[in-house]
């Protein structure tokens, strides 16, 4: 007589939910932040003037519209002095100014440098497919080792985009 295999019903899994603590904060401006000298503007203004004059002549007016409201847009973002927020590195996500980003949609994360400003740039699942945050020199330490538990640290090539923005903002004075 064939022997018959008893199975077991399998045991059900407990799932124990971890409290969430941090693991690393600091406080930072909420994006980069430099002060710019008349002589940017005055360059940044020639040079857009230039672009609204061909884009009036091949296009019409609504071109050279939008290009005032990204000229008031950049004036505004560079004389505004940004707020000053909290970011935090939990063990479930990054909480920057009180919004939680979970794990599950980050991705790599590197360190950048933009005007005066350490950033920590970190992939994202959704738009626009990259977070920016304003790192002090003293926590970058503190918060490799924290995000690299999570995260893999290895820095995306720059786009196209991301070179010809490179490019163009090298040539405008006091922009380095």
């Amino acid at each position: 007589m064939p022997e018959t295999v008893q199975t077991k019903e399998p045991e059900p899994v407990v799932v124990r939910r971890e409290p969430e603590r941090d693991l690393v904060s600091w406080s930072a401006y909420a994006r980069p932040f430099k002060k710019r000298t008349r002589q940017f503007y005055v360059t940044a203004i020639a040079i857009s003037s230039v672009v609204g004059l061909i884009l009036f002549l091949a296009e019409g007016i609504m071109p050279v519209v939008l290009l005032i409201a990204l000229i008031f847009l950049f004036y505004v973002m560079n004389t505004v002095e940004p707020q000053t927020v909290e970011y935090r590195i939990t063990t479930r996500g990054i909480t920057m100014a009180g919004k939680k980003i979970d794990w599950n949609l980050l991705g790599r994360f590197w360190f950048s440098k933009r005007a005066v400003d350490e950033l920590l740039i970190v992939e994202t699942a959704n738009f626009p497919g990259r977070m920016e945050f304003v790192v002090k020199q003293e926590n970058k330490e503190e918060i490799r080792k924290a995000l690299s538990s999570y995260l893999p640290e290895e820095e995306i090539p720059p786009s196209a985009l991301d070179k010809a923005t490179a490019w163009v903002s090298n040539k405008l004075p006091d922009n380095n």
